[in-house]
């Protein structure tokens, strides 16, 4: 069966405090984060689309707007966890699947918290 991807690319600028594995906070700091969505699915419409990007892009757009400018510890989203690359990244493939048309799927979403260092979620 055929499987089509789309790209996505959103960005943000956020701080967070990471709780080290020593149970030590380090410093609050922030990062310019890039984020690359992937959705995927295997029948392209009659049109020969499997989405269209305009309508795509709002959704990922929103949900990195919420997080734009904000101490990622106190957003509600990460009550309790450790606002980890990881966990942003996969905050954001949850949000994005929810709103998703029938027959799509979040393939990935990857955040990269500076140029060389990236988290991956595959849901």
């Amino acid at each position: 069966m055929p499987h089509y991807e789309l790209t996505l690319l959103a960005e943000f600028s956020a701080a967070h405090q990471l709780r080290l594995p020593d149970g030590s906070l380090e410093p609050l700091h922030g990062h310019n984060w890039q984020v690359e969505a992937c959705v995927s699915g295997s029948e392209l419409d009659s049109s020969g689309w499997l989405a269209d990007f305009t309508v795509l892009q709002p959704k990922l757009d929103g949900i990195v707007a919420e997080l734009h400018d904000r101490h990622l510890n106190e957003h509600p989203a990460f009550a309790g966890i450790n606002p980890t690359t990881e966990q942003v990244a996969r905050y954001i493939a949850e949000r994005l699947s929810a709103g998703l048309a029938h027959g799509l799927r979040v393939g990935w979403v990857r955040v990269w918290e500076t140029r060389r260092c990236a988290a991956s979620y595959y849901p």
